[in-house]
């Protein structure tokens, strides 16, 4: 089991998916954090055989395939992001880790609801925190397909067409109030986000990894609104919503903010090869037989339910995993628990399953995977 410590030197425990988390700590952290963490990576392959003493150790039943010092370091890189957010996004705790969770898991996060909650401001404070190359587009009705993929443009001198890519080309891609752009114009993401690379004028251009798309919609009820269609749904790994928060937090809110915006003070924690490598973390974590089946019996119970027309696909079992993988990682354990399962499924499978019921809502299908998950047989 990964042993998580606070930047002031304090470990913090952690247990199954379900327990309580502890309470972020407002220790700054240590300068050479990040200057460690890399030189332990580029380490990592003289040292695997030989673990520091001195380090944070890494201890696991099941065994773990990366150097137990360099794994600490990064877990470390990513409580320190998660308390940063905690910072900015008060009484938003579940949706930050969610959202931490899925970015482990290489998927791209849907943020739905009223407008003003900090839907952008969290997508931004991401951005801000780790050192990836993002773009942010705000998505309106006259938004084409070329403003976001790029296009070809012809150079009078050399009388030929250069391509000049679009904002998708990037690691994080911020697209605020996707809901607003036409149906044209959100098809754009669908090969982006499934395959990582986009086609234009028959040539294919890779993306650069990691790629990761954060995207906010308003509710399909408000004015100037497109619905997304189900194919574009399922290239989200999760669909969450903010919720307004609750009073205290909305008091801390008003006063961190009356002199300054706290998350413009936001500077890099956590580089890109510490992020890829935390997602390559994730794909290393072991999953029990009992547990896939377990995983396995809550797919199939959405395809024999009478209140769903469509049930979850072989894509959405495959994602259900890699979520849980990563839900693992940041609990701080090397294999996967039916607690890991149950913390992401809502909002792995709400959106891939639709109900027979035409006045239904999404928070009507996340009622029956909610009833799913609680009628399931735990095997292990």
């Amino acid at each position: 089991m990964f042993t998580r410590q606070s930047h002031s030197g304090a470990e913090i425990p952690h247990g199954p998916a379900s327990a309580k988390r502890a309470s972020p700590r407002s220790d700054p952290p240590h300068d050479d954090a990040t200057t460690r963490t890399s030189e332990a990576m580029e380490s990592a392959s003289q040292n695997e055989s030989q673990p520091s003493s001195n380090g944070p150790q890494v201890s696991s039943d099941h065994g773990s395939k990366r150097d137990p010092e360099t794994a600490q370091l990064l877990l470390n890189q990513i409580e320190l992001v998660r308390e940063k957010l905690q910072s900015v996004i008060r009484g938003k705790a579940d949706v930050i880790d969610s959202v931490l969770t899925c970015i482990l898991a290489e998927g791209s996060v849907l943020l739905e609801d009223v407008p003003g909650v900090g839907k952008t401001t969290l997508a931004k404070s991401i951005a801000s925190l780790i050192d990836l190359e993002f773009q942010r587009i705000q998505c309106t009705p006259d938004l084409l397909p070329s403003d976001i993929l790029g296009s070809a443009i012809f150079q009078p001198t050399s009388g030929e067409f250069h391509f000049r890519r679009g904002p998708i080309f990037c690691n994080l891609l911020i697209a605020d109030e996707i809901n607003r752009a036409s149906p044209r114009t959100q098809s754009a993401l669908l090969e982006a986000m499934a395959e990582s690379q986009v086609t234009i004028d028959s040539s294919q251009y890779q993306l650069e990894r990691p790629f990761i798309v954060i995207a906010t919609q308003n509710p399909s009820g408000f004015e100037g609104t497109y619905p997304l269609p189900e194919s574009q749904l399922d290239r989200f790994l999760f669909r969450l919503s903010m919720d307004y928060p609750d009073v205290e937090s909305e008091v801390e809110l008003l006063l961190d903010q009356a002199a300054k915006d706290p998350s413009s003070e936001l500077t890099p924690v956590m580089h890109r090869d510490e992020l890829a490598a935390l997602q390559r973390l994730v794909r290393e974590v072991s999953v029990d037989p009992k547990v896939a089946r377990y995983l396995v019996d809550v797919v199939s119970a959405t395809r024999q339910d009478n209140r769903l027309r469509v049930g979850c696909s072989p894509r959405g079992s495959k994602m259900l995993l890699r979520a849980a993988q990563a839900r693992a990682v940041l609990g701080g354990r090397d294999y996967v628990l039916p607690d890991d399962i149950q913390e992401v499924a809502v909002a792995v499978l709400a959106h891939r399953v639709s109900m027979r019921s035409v006045s239904a809502s999404w928070n009507d299908a996340a009622a029956v995977i909610d009833e799913i998950l609680r009628q399931t047989e735990v095997l292990v």
